[in-house]
């Protein structure tokens, strides 16, 4: 497959359900179906309206036009922010290209595109996670890609009750405004 076979686009609202569907072929990938909460409401809401991530996806340009409307690959991302450089990072949350697309440039594409969107936002990093059993894709992204593992540091992790457990620690309004009795 040649990079003319198929092509790449910032999602739109119209492609929430074609990204939930990518969503939960990655977690079925990851023996992890029954984690996605993700709803076609929720990706609306968090990717368009109030935009705290975004999205590329890939698209084949073969085929009948209801495989060239139906996603192939995505790149989904948000911005963060790196205290030591003093500039913005792109967090790559998830890369999931489908199986019978693989090995055909859809990834090294999706990379690209986001080294693009990397460079106009003047990102110092471009960051991402990768489950430890995960051999195919971190050879892609050792070899092809030319990522180097981070082994020194520790992904860390709160869910939904931790963060309501972390809201006991917070001073109240009367303590940050200053008024002690």
């Amino acid at each position: 497959m040649s990079s003319s076979a198929f092509y790449i686009r910032p999602a739109t609202v119209n492609d929430v359900d074609g990204i939930l569907q990518l969503i939960i072929d990655l977690a079925t990938y990851e023996n992890a179906r029954d984690s996605v909460k993700a709803t076609p409401e929720l990706l609306r809401q968090n990717l368009f309206e109030s935009p705290l991530a975004h999205a590329l996806l890939a698209f084949s340009n073969t085929g009948t036009t209801t495989e060239k409307d139906k996603p192939i690959g995505l790149a989904l991302y948000f911005f963060n922010f790196s205290t030591w450089t003093g500039r913005p990072g792109l967090f790559l949350e998830d890369l999931y290209v489908s199986p019978e697309y693989r090995s055909h440039g859809v990834g090294k594409a999706l990379f690209g595109e986001l080294a693009k969107v990397a460079k106009e936002k003047n990102c110092a990093r471009l960051d991402w996670a990768v489950l430890k059993w995960n051999q195919p894709s971190i050879d892609f992204y050792e070899k092809r890609v030319g990522a180097k593992a981070m082994s020194e540091w520790e992904g860390m992790r709160l869910e939904e009750q931790g963060i309501d457990n972390l809201l006991g620690w917070a001073p109240s309004e009367q303590d940050l405004r200053g008024d002690r009795p």
